[in-house]
């Protein structure tokens, strides 16, 4: 799937320095950051980190996506999109200034036309990216399926050092804490009974011979 998404970048995006203007160089990260945030927090909202936290739109109380550490995941060294990053944020604000000057909705010089839009602006743009006939439908498919990752599973972080350090996305999912040895183990069946016998040789860590 990286793969696929690197090619479609390749295609519908171009070498992320070409989407970004001269005069945005200098704050690059800080708004590539916080598109990609508020991109997050669009599809699993979050409460605000601070006063005046404006990526997150702060509808809901309890962590989101952001919190989970969905840029982190995005940003992460195992995956090959960090280069393409500036260019899918770059992306996304020019969908939103689109967007936005079809419906006539004034928008902030000082952050990022997504940033700039409501919550309710946001979820409708993000929807409609999804749509089947969308040319860059995979690169937000692909953004959507790693952010969810970061809340549903603490994909960047060991699933036990998560659990220890109260990862924000797992201990809301109230995903239960491991056994003294680290291990998971669940005394009760999903389907309330053993659904078939355990192999003889599976080893002690639980993976077939």
């Amino acid at each position: 799937m990286i793969k696929a998404l690197t090619a479609a970048v390749g295609i519908s995006v171009g070498q992320p320095a070409s989407w970004l203007p001269a005069a945005a160089a200098v704050n690059e990260t800080n708004w590539t950051v916080q598109t990609l945030e508020a991109f997050a927090d669009t599809l699993v909202p979050g409460e605000r980190r601070f006063s005046g936290d404006v990526p997150i739109a702060g509808v809901v109380q309890g962590p989101g996506a952001v919190q989970a550490g969905a840029v982190q995941v995005l940003q992460s060294p195992d995956l090959p999109l960090f280069p393409f990053l500036p260019g899918i944020a770059a992306l996304l604000n020019t969908r939103a200034t689109a967007y936005a000057a079809i419906r006539l909705i004034w928008l902030p010089v000082t952050r990022p036309a997504f940033v700039g839009l409501s919550f309710a602006h946001r979820t409708a743009l993000v929807s409609s990216l999804f749509d089947a006939n969308d040319l860059d439908r995979q690169i937000w498919q692909m953004l959507s399926l790693l952010t969810s990752l970061a809340f549903d599973s603490a994909s960047h972080l060991d699933t036990s050092a998560a659990v220890e350090q109260h990862h924000s996305g797992l201990a809301w999912l109230g995903f239960p804490p491991p056994d003294t040895d680290g291990l998971w183990r669940f005394s009760q069946f999903s389907y309330g009974r053993a659904l078939a016998d355990l192999h003889p040789k599976t080893t002690a860590s639980g993976s077939p011979a």
